[in-house]
């Protein structure tokens, strides 16, 4: 017997009404991932990617189907129920960063650790800022810190909580190319420790390096399976 899937969607879609229009962000999409499973969702922009990261992480609601994380039925569940969700099971890398500007680097990732972890032990801050590259950076501020800097205090405080599922919106996208490669390199480690990682990106070649991609298409499913040719090594990308 399997193991229980970590992340199950079933039918589901999301509409917005735009003026006199209905928008369909996503139809019909079912999708079962497996705990620890590396997962990249591809496609273009306006494909429905960040509409999909952003029902799993109980950020927006489905139109219609259901969404079902950690054992959680997200559809019809009450704000403190949601925000109890958010905190314990799932971490979000934005493609905004969503610093806290008043707050230091390091000040941002512990922030993060003492709301997950509400009392409990937790990894120190300024280590892990470290692994990201940024232990001569983690007393400045946000507007003290380049874009690329800006995302990986992003990512360090989404791996210091802790939680069972990490989402990534674009984690890379700010990055040159050694720092991203090293980035994924740290995702890669977290999902062999036995976090679900979920990546969204446009970028085809990070899909190489993945257990599974998912491709999406104006909303829908049109791919889903292992990357061409089987999982390639992070050294082996080039962007």
């Amino acid at each position: 017997m399997g193991s229980v899937p970590v992340i199950e969607l079933e039918a589901v879609g999301r509409h917005y009404e735009v003026g006199d229009s209905r928008v369909t962000a996503l139809h019909d999409v079912d999708l079962s991932v497996e705990p620890g499973e590396f997962l990249v969702v591809l496609g273009p922009s306006g494909c429905g990617k960040t509409t999909l990261l952003n029902l799993i992480g109980a950020l927006d609601t489905p139109s219609e189907g259901s969404v079902r994380v950690a054992g959680h039925a997200l559809e019809g569940a009450g704000r403190k129920d949601l925000f109890r969700f958010r905190r314990e099971t799932v971490s979000f890398v934005f493609q905004s960063f969503n610093l806290f500007p008043a707050l230091t680097a390091r000040e941002n990732v512990q922030f993060a650790v003492d709301v997950a972890r509400r009392g409990r032990p937790g990894p120190d801050a300024s280590e892990v800022l470290e692994r990201v590259g940024l232990a001569t950076r983690m007393d400045h501020f946000s507007h003290q810190l380049s874009g690329g800097e800006q995302q990986r205090v992003a990512i360090a405080r989404a791996l210091a909580t802790g939680n069972p599922v990490l989402l990534a919106d674009e984690p890379t996208g700010e990055l040159d190319f050694r720092t991203g490669v090293a980035i994924l390199e740290l995702l890669h480690e977290q999902a062999h420790a036995g976090v679900t990682v979920m990546i969204v990106t446009h970028n085809r070649e990070i899909s190489r390096v993945a257990d599974r991609v998912v491709e999406l298409s104006s909303g829908t499913v049109v791919g889903d399976g292992p990357p061409p040719g089987g999982t390639a090594d992070i050294a082996s990308l080039h962007w």
